[in-house]
């Protein structure tokens, strides 16, 4: 392990110090120790090099993440002046143009998924603890990277990665010298403003990317550094010639309209990213430079995916083919992709496209749709941590594991809603009662409550087995079907009938490999809680999940109860957060109504010791207790 100690001396003379750095393994062993002489001038810097041998060090990997310790010990005239430990590891990457990407020798795809910094009722304010649970759930559903789009995060989200077996694309930039469009009344609704930070771009750019990199280039879960996302998004700002299609190749860029000549230079988003590219490779010489571009056609016209050192593609499936041909040399990525199937098919078909980040990982405050709305519900994951559907069939094309879901709707075209009036698919809704289905849902909730014995249901399955059977009470409804490759989905149109809804999931050979069931709940009974840990430090954050349940103990999918939070003394409730995106009630006080019957309790605590009761109480639902710690 190369090290380099940089030493500020701030005494009025020059200064011989001793820099003494062990390596220590994850069992607390000291298995490599390296001291250094120096002599550091008044009143500034120096930088002490070495290297520590450590025979049989293990390698950090996705599947097995060891993190070692590397403690600095500076002493001067024989005292010990200043002091520091970090957690890093081992490991090796490369990037090929015609093969992929390769992490410790091994080629694999990045099934990457972009988030946010925000949890819900949380706001900003995000614990390492939540973190932890969010960013786990993603990895069970297959997730095995994070960007975070579109600026770098608190430290503990990268100390979670390298803990958990997560690589991370460390972002920058949104916006660079000019301002783009800010959707101000609704996500693409009204008129756009330019508030954002282009303002202090000149200023600031440059010395912010070197103090991002500087604070985190020790994390040995991130493999790259992106310069910026969608810069280069056609006439906003920037125009080009061949948005008017005037140069081969070119084409029109119908929302904005074509070739802007008053608009600013797209050719100069080529030096800018050089300046960018400069100050990585400067404090980071051992990971690549990347940037999210939006207008590949327009950007292959100057020098910006020139100054990359890894090339992201948002939204530009198209183009996948048509550049690795024209720019053999050029590493391509989906940077920012959607979740449907073929964008997916565009990495697994494509040996030369490492990988690709939906968006997103995680819903989010902020780009709402028309009110009720608290944010973008395109997430795998809900405001709460919790897998919605679309993770669940995420799962089916990226877990490693087998595994099959169950998620229902009425049949399409024959009544497209449910007992609570709510549209079947809150993202791909249609009301029309002749509306004909062009690929099944992947946003179907388990839901098996439905008013009329005989209306026809479509049951959907998302499984990644070779075929799979549909059984109600033990009795197949469904009979054996294939995998659908054109859209991932398998599905039955069967009469409702109150009970036990199962798929078997099965291989090539019948063999059944995973199973799926949900059964019709009755009325809501009861809170059952769980405390995600017995004890907790001070300061730290509890994390309480409650699900609403029958009298059988079967979770009330269609539960909307109001559960009220009772804290003994010596913590703080910070939110109750269900995931209802429209739900637009205060989320300030102690009382919420569950979703799909769930809820998660983020509860901080205190400095005093000793033990914490949790109450959760609704009107005609039995309540429940939990307690921890604090040590």
């Amino acid at each position: 392990m190369n090290v380099a100690t940089t030493v500020k001396n701030e005494t009025a003379t020059a200064q011989k110090v001793q820099v003494v750095n062990e390596l220590i393994d994850p069992n607390g062993k000291v298995v490599g120790k390296s001291t250094s002489k120096a002599t550091i001038a008044a009143n500034s810097k120096g930088s002490v090099q070495t290297s520590i041998k450590a025979k049989g060090a293990q390698k950090w990997s996705l599947d097995n993440p060891i993190l070692y310790s590397v403690k600095t010990t500076v002493f001067a005239d024989g005292k010990t002046v200043d002091k520091n430990s970090l957690k890093t590891g081992f490991r090796e990457f490369r990037f090929d143009p015609n093969k992929g990407f390769f992490l410790n020798g091994e080629n694999m795809k990045v099934k990457g998924v972009c988030i946010h910094h925000d949890a819900g009722v949380l706001g900003s304010a995000v614990t390492k603890e939540v973190w932890q649970r969010r960013l786990a759930t993603l990895k069970s559903i297959g997730v095995n990277a994070v960007r975070t789009s579109h600026n770098p995060q608190a430290t503990h989200l990268y100390e979670a990665c390298d803990e958990l077996g997560l690589l991370v694309m460390n972002e920058a930039y949104d916006e660079w010298e000019f301002p783009k469009r800010k959707w101000l009344q609704g996500w693409n609704v009204g008129t756009p403003g330019f508030e954002g930070a282009f303002d202090f771009f000149e200023e600031w750019a440059e010395r912010d990317l070197e103090d991002m990199i500087l604070r985190d280039r020790n994390h040995i879960s991130i493999f790259a550094w992106s310069i910026g996302n969608e810069v280069d998004y056609p006439n906003d700002p920037y125009s080009h010639p061949v948005l008017g299609g005037e140069q081969a190749g070119g084409f029109t860029q119908a929302t904005y309209g074509g070739y802007n000549p008053e608009a600013p230079d797209a050719m100069r988003l080529g030096a800018i990213a050089k300046r960018l590219a400069a100050v990585v490779r400067k404090n980071d010489p051992s990971r690549p430079v990347t940037a999210g571009l939006a207008g590949v056609a327009m950007s292959n016209e100057t020098e910006y995916p020139g100054a990359l050192d890894i090339a992201g593609y948002n939204y530009t499936e198209s183009k996948y083919d048509e550049d690795h041909k024209k720019y053999p040399n050029r590493v391509i990525y989906g940077s920012e992709n959607r979740h449907d199937i073929d964008a997916w098919y565009s990495v697994a078909n494509n040996e030369h496209i490492f990988g690709q980040f939906l968006w997103t990982g995680i819903d989010y405050l902020g780009e709402s749709g028309s009110w009720p709305s608290r944010g973008f519900y395109s997430g795998l994951l809900d405001f709460g941590g919790y897998v919605k559907p679309r993770g669940y069939f995420r799962a089916s094309l990226w877990s490693e594991t087998p595994m099959a879901y169950l998620g229902t709707y009425p049949t399409p075209g024959r009544g497209a809603r449910n007992r609570n009036n709510d549209v079947w698919s809150q993202l791909e809704a249609q009301n029309e009662s002749n509306y004909v289905e062009r690929t099944p849902s992947m946003d179907a909730w388990s839901v098996w409550n439905y008013d009329n014995e005989g209306q026809s249901i479509r049951v959907v399955c998302y499984t990644n087995c070779a075929k799979a059977r549909l059984l109600l009470d033990s009795k197949e409804v469904g009979a054996v079907k294939d995998y659908d490759k054109k859209t991932g989905i398998i599905y039955w149109d069967i009469p409702f009938k109150a009970g036990k809804l199962e798929v078997e999931a099965m291989n090539a050979n019948g063999t059944v490999e995973a199973r799926y069931a949900i059964e019709t709940s009755e009325a809501p009974a009861a809170i059952k809680a769980k405390v995600d840990k017995n004890s907790v430090e001070k300061g730290g954050m509890v994390q309480v999940e409650l699900t609403v349940v029958d009298k059988a103990g079967r979770r009330v999918m269609l539960s909307d109860n109001e559960v009220t939070c009772h804290i003994t003394s010596g913590a703080t409730l910070m939110g109750m957060e269900s995931s209802n995106n429209s739900d637009m009630t205060d989320y300030t006080d102690n009382r919420h109504r569950v979703f799909h019957g769930t809820m998660v309790v983020y509860i901080h605590a205190g400095e005093k010791e000793g033990k914490v009761n949790v109450k959760l109480t609704s009107p005609w639902l039995t309540s429940d207790e939990v307690s921890f710690e604090i040590k």
